[in-house]
């Protein structure tokens, strides 16, 4: 609930009382500044509070803007001012004067509580003293369409050609279409998801008119996905389940779509499951060198590099960007290519496109973050080595490790935690890829590789490229999974392998969602359950020693669904809490890959 006090008698003529409910608040107006005050404490507990300027003249969505979004405690344009219930009790300490709404807003901001104001652009929030004030400034409303400025900032700031050129010209329409029909992000994000599922289906008819209705239907669903976005901003309507849902869906469309992929091919004779596998793994660890890049850099000091410097200089020449922009392969030029292969080729051919284009993206990304963290002086802040540590998904044999060595590795050189990481990475990959289904050398390899994991976490990962220390162990964990149920070579070890990566993909992006709404990792416990990525590493080596390919397919399908149910069941848990329990909203606009 919203209450809004005007902190005097509304100016004849005026619209704001009106407007101010139609942004969903139940106005009081005070007899004067005095009685404002009186008004805000008589206000029910939970109630988001605002203080209004009776003389206010300004545009709706500056007073939207202001007054309605629920990602800041406290926010504010000129002539008024927004309290959630957690910064209430601030509000009636600056209010208690009876001074005026500006002055309040000021007198908060120095008391520590900090107050959002948005940019307005040309947009007007003003308090004019005198009529020809007023009467200016309602000219100066009446010059600019707000309503074409909310429109056009419900598009992402930053996005990729096809979404910006080929999407986002009428997707915002759709947005204005469903927040005008009373329609949720959430609703839209659902509806996208359905629309994948059905895709997926369709695809895995394995048939040519399949096809092509799985690539149009994927097109429906990306146009949904954009909208989703494009209706929080346009609405302001952003929460912490929201973000959750959108970040999540991503995934499990691209990933069920993969499925379809290659179940159709299979109807059809043509087993691609290690290629659905490959481009997920490849997919997967992109998006890991995205996240522990931007989280180790996310608040380091002296960030600087002359690589970065000269990506800045590129940005000033306007095709520069749009061609860096599509080399990475985000979502949009991602699906889009997905969809168009689908209904024109084959399955095989899509995944080889994907494997492709995402190799070349990964090695392109990459390769400019590791310049430019050779290149810069940046000193990292504890928060960002925790985040590093809670990416490393380092279970109990290497949590172990780690405090046995600890001492001992902090002596040695700072290479010494990704050399680790990269040496019983690549030791696993090879032995499991060279010494063929279930050799002993690749259950070896799976012990050292336990000894090296906790090594690479000895000590804090503050280094300047110890970012990658995530990403490899991805690596080394899918890798191993990808490999070994190929080796294996019986019916249902691929698709079951892809299964218990979906799972474990699962767990890692959740733990970046976590981190990103500031939440922190998930609990130790749901890690030490789920083994770590050494401790799946090494049950799945041993199982490969142990079974034959028929039991082994059988037991990754166990263990697939073992960890799908306790991950999911615990994530869903922790976020319906997190939104019931009135968790900050947020709103992440998402990886541009």
């Amino acid at each position: 609930m919203s209450t809004a006090i005007l902190t005097g008698p509304p100016v004849p003529g005026s619209s704001l009382e009106g407007d101010l409910r139609s942004l969903g608040f139940d106005v009081r107006t005070a007899d004067g500044p005095g009685d404002a005050a009186r008004l805000l404490a008589a206000a029910p507990a939970g109630d988001r509070v605002a203080l209004v300027d009776p003389r206010f003249v300004g545009h709706l969505h500056a007073l939207r803007l202001g007054l309605t979004d629920p990602r800041f405690p406290a926010a504010a344009v000129t002539g008024a001012l927004t309290a959630q219930p957690a910064a209430r009790a601030a509000l009636a300490g600056a209010a208690a004067g009876g001074a005026p709404v500006d002055e309040v807003a000021a007198a908060l901001e120095a008391g520590g509580t900090a107050v959002h104001r948005p940019e307005l652009g040309s947009m007007v929030a003003e308090v004019p003293a005198e009529a020809q004030e007023r009467h200016e400034a309602r000219a100066r409303v009446d010059a600019v369409d707000d309503e074409a400025i909310r429109l056009r900032s419900a598009v992402k700031a930053r996005d990729g050609f096809f979404t910006t050129f080929c999407i986002s010209p009428y997707s915002r329409y759709i947005a204005r279409w469903c927040a005008r029909r009373g329609l949720t992000p959430n609703q839209v994000t659902t509806a996208s998801l359905i629309t994948a599922l059905i895709a997926a289906g369709c695809a895995a008819t394995g048939t040519r008119p399949g096809y092509v209705a799985a690539g149009v239907l994927l097109l429906v669903s990306f146009v949904l996905d954009c909208t989703d976005g494009q209706l929080a901003r346009y609405s302001l309507q952003y929460s912490t389940m929201g973000a959750w849902l959108d970040a999540t869906f991503d995934r499990a469309k691209e990933y069920a779509y993969y499925a379809g992929l290659a179940l159709g091919a299979a109807r059809g004779g043509d087993d691609v499951w290690a290629l659905a596998l490959g481009a997920m793994v490849l997919q997967s660890c992109r998006h890991v060198v995205d996240f522990s890049f931007n989280e180790a850099n996310h608040d380091a000091t002296a960030n600087t590099s002359p690589t970065a410097a000269l990506s800045d200089r590129l940005d000033s020449v306007g095709w520069t960007v749009w061609v860096r922009r599509m080399i990475v392969l985000p979502i949009g030029e991602r699906w889009a290519m997905i969809a168009v292969l689908t209904a024109l080729t084959t399955p095989r051919v899509v995944f080889y496109a994907l494997l492709v284009g995402c190799a070349f993206a990964a090695c392109y990304t990459t390769a400019g973050r590791v310049l430019r963290s050779l290149t810069r002086r940046a000193a990292r802040t504890e928060r960002a080595t925790t985040a590093l540590a809670d990416l490393a998904d380092s279970g109990p044999l290497a949590g172990a490790v780690a405090r046995a060595a600890s001492g001992a590795v902090r002596r040695l050189p700072g290479i010494v935690p990704l050399a680790s990481a990269v040496a019983g990475a690549a030791a696993l990959v090879l032995c499991a890829a060279l010494t063929g289904y279930g050799s002993a050398w690749t259950l070896v390899a799976a012990c050292a590789y336990c000894l090296t994991s906790g090594i690479a976490v000895a000590r804090p990962l503050g280094g300047p490229l110890d970012w990658l220390v995530p990403p490899v162990f991805r690596a080394a964990e899918y890798g191993t999974v990808l490999v070994l149920a190929a080796a294996a070579d019986v019916n249902g070890a691929l698709p079951a392998a892809f299964g218990l990566v979906s799972a474990v993909a699962y767990h890692h992006y959740d733990t970046v969602y976590r981190i990103r709404g500031g939440t922190g990792a998930p609990p130790h416990w749901l890690v030490r359950v789920i083994g770590g990525h050494e401790g799946r590493v090494l049950a799945v080596a041993l199982l490969a020693f142990l079974l034959d390919g028929e039991d082994f397919a059988v037991a990754l399908t166990a263990l697939a669904v073992a960890v799908a149910l306790v991950v999911l069941t615990e994530s869903i848990r922790f976020w319906t809490a997190a939104a019931r329990g009135g968790a900050p909203a947020v709103h992440d606009e998402g990886e541009p890959a």
